[in-house]
This record gives structure tokens, sequence and C-alpha cells, in this order.
């Protein structure tokens, strides 16, 4: 591996461990609130001691007073026998004795646990130092070895979790190269991201589940992708962010996923040959965003998939090439905004989707050389806003679209000369000459 890398991940590391190592100092404060694994704050010896003496000698003398009155008030002006008295004395002490046997068994075994929990914790330190040892190591075996110790240890670590996944997050944000012959390219290292990538989807699946790392945020800025695997992850919560992110290859798949309210935020991102796949996802509650992306030749895909409560915002993104479908899309509720993106080159398509309730906006977007199709789509209840739109050169087709019920809207739309537009069963825009 690269020495700088080595060097950087070093320092990535032993930050995060910082982190680990104020979360394991006790605390020394009397009955604090304490979440996890904890010691027991006792008194100490030279307190407890005098004060129990004190105590059971008190005790003593009361209960010794006490019985003698007891038996003197039932006994009326019959002499009291002092043996009665010292053995009733001695019974009740007795009893005290056992409560205090059972105190001080108590109190052993709560500092038998804080002593095994102390131990947990420093095995769990330890563990953390060689996974994060083992991710900087220059053979890509021992980095793969360090992925699953991570994630292993995440699993076991409820109190560190977000800390051991941030660690993962922070080795695909580090720097990549994906191309063989370049200077820093290293063998063996997309399989370890791709592996890393796999393990994270392999803990998104189940919200229910015993351990899960549902909720949990997810930061990927500014990380190069080149392929990733996050098919079937639920996102019920947390925000996992690819703000930044670059696809330059392969095919990052968020295929039968389900957003019910986490958000997906691919902000400034850059596709520049890269697939992002969100086929067959339900949307229900959750948010993707591709606001201020760059699309110069990737493609996103949400074909087949279902809109019922979810957001999709493509806003001011720019398609210089790439391409968005949503071919067989379902849109009972949910919204898709490209509201001011600009395509100059790049194709959307809704081929087959069907509106019922469903909201889709275009307002002030401009197509200068796009493709626009929604040829087969069906309107029986949802609204598509083409408001401001400008239309000057890319072909426009609603061919074989049918509305029923639904609403598209096209105030104050411009068409150039030189757009072919099938309006299908819509009323045609008269032609704007620039």
């Amino acid at each position: 591996m690269d020495m700088a890398l080595v060097t950087d991940w070093a320092n990535v590391s032993r930050g995060f461990m910082g982190r680990v190592t104020i979360a394991c100092v006790p605390v020394f404060k009397r009955r604090p609130k304490q979440l996890g694994r904890h010691t027991p704050n006792l008194w100490p010896m030279r307190w407890v001691v005098p004060l129990a003496l004190s105590f059971v000698g008190a005790l003593a003398y009361g209960l010794f007073q006490g019985v003698d009155a007891l038996l003197s008030a039932e006994a009326g002006k019959e002499p009291i026998n002092v043996q009665d008295v010292i053995k009733t004395t001695v019974t009740v002490l007795t009893l005290v004795g056992a409560v205090l046997a059972g105190l001080y068994a108590y109190r052993k075994q709560l500092l038998d646990e804080g002593a095994s929990h102390r131990a947990d914790a420093a095995q769990l330190a330890e563990r953390y130092t060689t996974a994060a040892e083992q991710l900087g190591h220059e053979q890509a075996a021992v980095r793969l070895a360090g992925v699953y110790a991570m994630a292993r240890l995440a699993d076991d670590w409820p109190e560190q979790r977000q800390v051991c996944i941030d660690v993962l997050c922070a080795y695909l944000r580090m720097p990549y190269e994906t191309d063989p012959t370049a200077p820093g390219f290293m063998k063996g290292e997309r399989e370890v991201r791709l592996t890393m990538i796999r393990t994270i989807r392999d803990h998104l699946q189940d919200p229910a589940a015993g351990v899960t790392w549902c909720g949990s945020g997810l930061d990927f800025t500014g990380a190069v992708f080149d392929g990733g695997d996050f098919n079937g992850a639920v996102f019920s919560g947390g925000v996992v962010r690819f703000d930044g992110a670059v696809f330059s290859g392969g095919v990052v798949r968020f295929d039968g996923a389900v957003f019910s309210g986490g958000v997906v935020r691919f902000d400034g991102a850059v596709l520049s040959g890269g697939v992002v796949r969100f086929d067959g996802a339900v949307l229900s509650g959750g948010a993707v965003r591709f606001d201020g992306a760059v699309l110069s030749d990737g493609r996103v895909s949400f074909d087949g998939a279902t809109f019922s409560g979810g957001a999709v915002r493509f806003d001011e993104v720019v398609f210089s090439g790439g391409a968005v479908y949503f071919d067989n899309a379902r849109f009972s509720g949910g919204r898709v905004y490209f509201g001011n993106a600009m395509f100059s080159g790049g194709r959307v398509h809704f081929g087959g989707a069907m509106f019922s309730g469903g909201r889709v906006y275009f307002g002030g977007a401009v197509f200068s050389g796009s493709t626009v199709y929604l040829g087969g789509a069906v309107f029986s209840g949802g609204t598509v806003h083409f408001d401001g739109a400008v239309f000057s050169g890319g072909p426009v087709s609603f061919v074989g679209a049918t509305a029923t019920g639904g609403q598209v809207h096209f105030a104050h739309v411009r068409v150039q000369a030189g757009t072919a537009v099938d309006w299908g069963p819509f009323p045609a825009i008269p032609v704007n000459q620039p």
C-alpha cells in the first residue's frame, strides 16, 4: 500500500481511537447516570467499616432494650429472665447478620461485574486497535480480514457501533485509484472496497433484527465508486451521504431498497460513466437527493420503483450526456423534482410509468438537446408539471400515453423551433421562435 495512504489511515484510526478511549474512561462520581458498561461506584471501605460497626452496635443495644421492655410489659410484675432477652436479641441479630451477608454478596457481585465489564472494554478496545491496523496493512488479504473484524466489532459493541461504522466509511473515502496503469493503483483494493460495501449492506436488511445498522449514519462524501451493492437495504432512519462522490465506472445498486424514513443524498455527485440503480426500490417516506449533481455519461435508474410517499430530487442537476430512467415506475404519492435542471444531451424516460397520485415537477428545466420520453405512461391521478420549461432541441414524446384523470401542466412552456414534440393525448403547444 502507498506509504502516504498508510500514514493517512493511521491518522484516521488514531482519531477514531481517541473517541473510543474517552468513552471507556470511568467517571468517578457518586451514582452517575451511565450507559453501557461501567464500574460500580461504591463507598470506600474506610467509611463503610466504621459506619457498619456503629450501626450494628447501636442496633444490638436498641434491640436489647426494646426486647427487655417488650417482655417486661407482657410479664407484668413477674421477674424477667435475662437469658430470654439475650436469646431473642441474638435471634434478631442473626437475622440482621443474614441480611448484611446478603448485602455483602450483592456488593461483591457488583465488583465482579465491574471487573468483568472493564475486562470487556479493554478487550473491545484491543480488538478495535487490531482491526484498524489490519485495515491499514499493505496486503489486500489482511485488509479484507480487517473489514470483517471491524464489522464484527460493531456488532459486539453497541455503545461504539457508530464509531466502527464511521471507520469503514472513512476507509471508502480514502484516495482510490481505479486505473490499473496509474502509479497509485493497488492490486486487490477493489475487492476490499466491494466487500466493505457488501458488509454494510448485509447489516441494513432488517430493522427488527437483534443486531442491525439500520438507522445508523453512513458518510461516503467524496468517495470514488466503481461498483457496489446495496440491494435490499432498508433506510428507515439516519442519513446516507454520497455528496460529491465520483461514480467513474461499474454499477452501484440499490435494487429493491426500502426508503421509509432515511435520507440518501447524492448532492454534487459526479457520474462520469457509472450507474446508480434503484430498480424495484420502494420509497414510502424516505428521500433520495441528487441536487446539483453532474451526469456527463452516467445513468440513474428507478425502473419499476414504487413511490408511495418518498421524494427524489434532481434540482439543478446538469445532464450533459447522462440518463435517468423511471420506466414502469409507480407513483401513488411520491414526488420527483427536476426543478431548474439542465438537460443538454441526456435522456429522461418515464416509459410505461403509472401516475395515480404522485407528482413529477420539471418547473424551470431547460431541455436543449435531451430526449424526454413519457410514451405509454398512464395518468390516472398523478400530476406532472412542466411549468416554465424550455424545449430547444431534443425530442419530447408522449406517444401512447393515456390521460384518464391525471393532470399535466404546461404553463409558460417555451418550445423553440427545431424541437420535435409528440404531445400524444395533450393539447399541442405552438412553437415559439427564438
